[in-house]
């Protein structure tokens, strides 16, 4: 039987759900634009292929203190007014089409549990692999629990969370935008590249990978 793993920023959501999130969190002031200084040279690194790979670490770092029920709040609001919107069309179309074949569909992302909760929701889907967002007495420790699933690491996770279930990678379709999940697509059986950035759209056509493209959002 056939696994599909699929990433979330930029493969089934255009833009990333930490960028929503964070729109969000500067509307009801909860970052500052001071604080976010950083973002834009981050992401410079991030195209040459060059990331900074502590870097979730520390901007999860700013949410240290925020009470639980505000970040249930925030969330909702992130999800409804900004994320939403901007799930790609086909992917949704994909993943109904497999799931109504009774083939497993799962997330495999580096982002927040929090944050990919309402996404598992819109999609009937459950037992994601993600970073998990730290609690301790009802607020945000500004934490996350384990190595944030990014690169090697991702690809580690996803062998940990295979070999808890007893299902092999050569079953898996593993569906990504992004060449820092190249350790996770090497791993796995098979590969797609969604939306592919200019790197792993190189690999991909040297390789043969199947590229495809995502261009509707449910908001357009």
């Amino acid at each position: 039987m056939s696994i599909h793993l699929f990433d979330v920023d930029h493969t089934l959501v255009k833009k990333s759900t930490g960028y929503f999130f964070l729109m969000e969190c500067l509307k009801q002031r909860v970052y500052s634009l001071r604080q976010l200084w950083r973002l834009p040279f981050e992401w410079a690194r991030y195209k040459i292929g060059r990331p900074n790979q502590d870097f979730i670490s520390q901007a999860v770092a700013r949410l240290g203190g925020v009470d639980q029920r505000k970040m249930e709040t925030l969330v909702e609001a992130y999800f409804t007014r900004r994320l939403k919107p901007h799930i790609y069309t086909e992917g949704a179309r994909l993943i109904r089409t497999l799931r109504e074949k009774g083939e497993p569909v799962h997330l495999a992302t580096s982002s927040f549990d929090v944050l990919i909760r309402p996404l598992e929701t819109y999609f009937s889907l459950s037992d994601s692999i993600d970073s998990v967002l730290e609690f301790s007495g009802g607020r945000a420790t500004g934490r996350i629990v384990g190595p944030v699933p990014f690169g090697e690491n991702k690809k580690n996770a996803v062998a940990a969370w295979l070999a808890a279930r007893s299902l092999s990678a050569e079953d898996v379709y593993f569906y990504s935008d992004s060449y820092t999940d190249l350790p996770v697509m090497e791993y796995c059986g098979h590969q797609v590249a969604v939306n592919p950035d200019r790197i792993l759209e190189q690999e991909a056509k040297k390789r043969g990978w199947p590229v495809v493209r995502f261009r509707e959002t449910l908001g357009a």
